[in-house]
């Protein structure tokens, strides 16, 4: 099974770029701290990766340099040959489904479309007043 689940900060912005037909391809690197840290070595490793279509637009809109950034995919690899005629070989993590992982303000970038503020509270949830029946509420 081919399955990938990252955490981890964007390194920059995402950088977008349109196929021939017209497809949104979005390509990002994202850092993932490591579990265990030895003197010496990094500390994060920097995946690269890309989503496509419907998922390459949520990335652009929505995520930008510095901000944390969930996501679901699957590893590919590939490879090419270069200008001086080297084989070069090529590994993504292609990104089937993007989440936010945390609020908007907390984020290092600071940047970005408008999302739900959290409650002032800081705990993710939004802030619903005492005197909203249950009728009010989108459940029971």
């Amino acid at each position: 099974m081919n399955n990938v689940q990252l955490v981890g900060r964007l390194t920059r912005d995402p950088e977008v770029r349109y196929s021939d037909g017209g497809a949104t391809v979005t390509r990002f690197t994202v850092a993932v701290d490591r579990r265990f840290h030895k003197e010496g070595q990094q500390d994060a490793d920097f995946i690269s990766c890309v989503a496509f279509s419907k998922t390459a637009e949520f990335v652009e809109k929505w995520f930008h340099k510095g901000e944390r950034i969930g996501l679901i995919g699957h590893i590919q690899t590939g490879s090419y040959t270069n200008q001086d005629n080297q084989k070069i070989y090529t590994t993504d993590v292609v990104a089937d489904n993007v989440e936010f992982v945390e609020s908007k303000g907390s984020s290092a970038g600071g940047q970005g479309g408008s999302r739900p503020e959290p409650s002032s509270a800081g705990d993710g949830f939004m802030h619903i007043p005492d005197d909203v029946g249950d009728e009010g509420l989108p459940f029971n």
